[in-house]
């Protein structure tokens, strides 16, 4: 299946001497996709797994040295190293922390070589990192769920992509049948979510969502689950599974900043901070600040201490707040239909903006702040049959902004300000 960032590889092979980082949650696809970009733009490749691979990852704790390490894999892997032509893969880095430091040696080398990289909990291992990090001798890269125009690609839907983006671009009404359709892919993408392996067990049965096998999603929940337990000390990980089993429960309160007392009643700030950061690290959640002013830069104005959480895919939200299928589809779930439109929306901007912030002000909630071209833009998100809400017309009373966009399930559109935008169109704010 095709991903966005295939681009960003090939930009990178042509124009950096830099090794590559790949970052992302597990099962998002990230050795696929290199694996992938190895053999279409290279003539040989060298895969390793540091993990699995012991005698290999032996080499880099006894030496950091490239032309020694080269030499050595000839030797093991029986192999001649074509520099010019050869990319080498180490995947599961973040298991040998020699390995992560002898980058920047390749990176200084006066020979050109390709080295990409991946690891399920690499954020993780950077910022807790006990030696000294390659900075600025590493290309990183961050790899999310498939987006709701990928799920698009993979489903052969590139024409109506083109259709959404035109409306997007003349805010005029969509053909409704071709709008229904929109809304109703985007249900099935509300309901799948965009990890790869769900995605192509849904192609495999020919789109047919009620032959899906969802066991995938809980089988990736428990590889996660299972990850906290593996990479950290017992107590840790107590933390981190309570952490990211209350993520259901938070959202779906009507006042969802984040509340330790929601993970556990006896929860502190200072015994789940780290736990909540390394849940952050690995990318299985998201953070949405809180900004205690509309202006730029957003970031200037954070709230330490207030802030929303959100899954790094809604199809994985759905499952782990053990909603069927059929409630998003037949629109049976109301409230929580809500609930996995803000996850979503949060997903889709996070990818294009790497930050989320929102806003609050008197009893008026504003569910995220975007620049866009200069300007902060208010983002009013709208799941439900209802779509008007005096929060948006208020922040507009008050810091009358260049304009407003309100993301629901209607049409195309802008009236008094607003720009409409149906919620499949997200991925067109940019």
């Amino acid at each position: 299946m095709y991903r966005k960032i295939e681009e960003d590889l090939k930009v990178w092979k042509e124009n950096s001497k830099m090794p590559l980082m790949l970052i992302g949650a597990r099962q998002t696809g990230k050795t696929y996709i290199l694996e992938k970009f190895a053999k279409e733009n290279f003539k040989n490749y060298i895969y390793i797994n540091l993990e699995k691979e012991e005698k290999v990852s032996q080499i880099f704790n006894e030496s950091i040295d490239p032309e020694n390490i080269i030499q050595k894999i000839e030797i093991l892997k029986n192999i001649n190293f074509e520099e010019e032509s050869t990319l080498i893969f180490l995947d599961e880095i973040q298991t040998n922390e020699k390995a992560i430091t002898s980058l920047k040696y390749f990176c200084e080398s006066e020979k050109n070589y390709k080295i990409v990289c991946a690891g399920s909990l690499l954020g993780v291992k950077i910022n807790r990192f006990k030696s000294s990090f390659p900075v600025g001798k590493v290309t990183i890269k961050y790899l999310f769920p498939m987006n709701f125009e990928e799920f698009l690609i993979a489903n052969n839907e590139e024409k109506l992509i083109e259709e959404i983006k035109t409306h997007y671009q003349t805010n005029k009404k969509m053909l409704s049948p071709l709008h229904e359709k929109a809304l109703n892919l985007y249900k099935i993408y509300l309901t799948i979510g965009g990890m790869p392996a769900l995605v192509n067990n849904y192609l495999e049965n020919n789109k047919d969502i009620t032959k899906v096998n969802f066991e995938i999603s809980n089988q990736i929940i428990t590889s996660y689950l299972a990850d906290m337990n593996k990479y950290t000390e017992n107590t840790e990980s107590i933390k981190n599974a309570k952490i990211y089993n209350a993520i259901p429960k938070e959202l779906a309160r009507e006042n969802n900043t984040f509340k330790y007392s929601i993970v556990d009643k006896n929860a502190r700030k200072i015994r789940y901070e780290s736990s909540l950061d390394w849940l952050l690290s690995s990318n299985m959640l998201l953070k949405c600040n809180k900004a205690e002013k509309p202006e730029s830069p957003l970031k200037a104005f954070i709230n330490n201490d207030k802030f929303k959480i959100y899954l790094s895919d809604c199809g994985l939200l759905r499952t782990l707040s053990n909603i069927s299928y059929e409630e998003i589809i037949l629109d049976k779930n109301e409230m929580y239909k809500g609930v996995l439109a803000e996850n979503y929306i949060a997903s889709e901007f996070y990818q294009t903006f790497k930050e989320l912030f929102y806003y609050t002000f008197k009893n008026f909630e504003i569910d995220f702040l975007i620049k866009l071209n200069g300007d902060i833009i208010p983002i009013e998100v709208k799941a439900g049959k209802r779509n008007k809400s005096r929060s948006l017309n208020e922040y507009i009373q008050k810091y009358k902004p260049v304009y407003s966009i309100r993301i629901s399930n209607k049409n195309f559109g802008f009236e008094n300000n607003i720009k409409s935008v149906p919620l499949y169109a997200t991925f067109c704010i940019k």
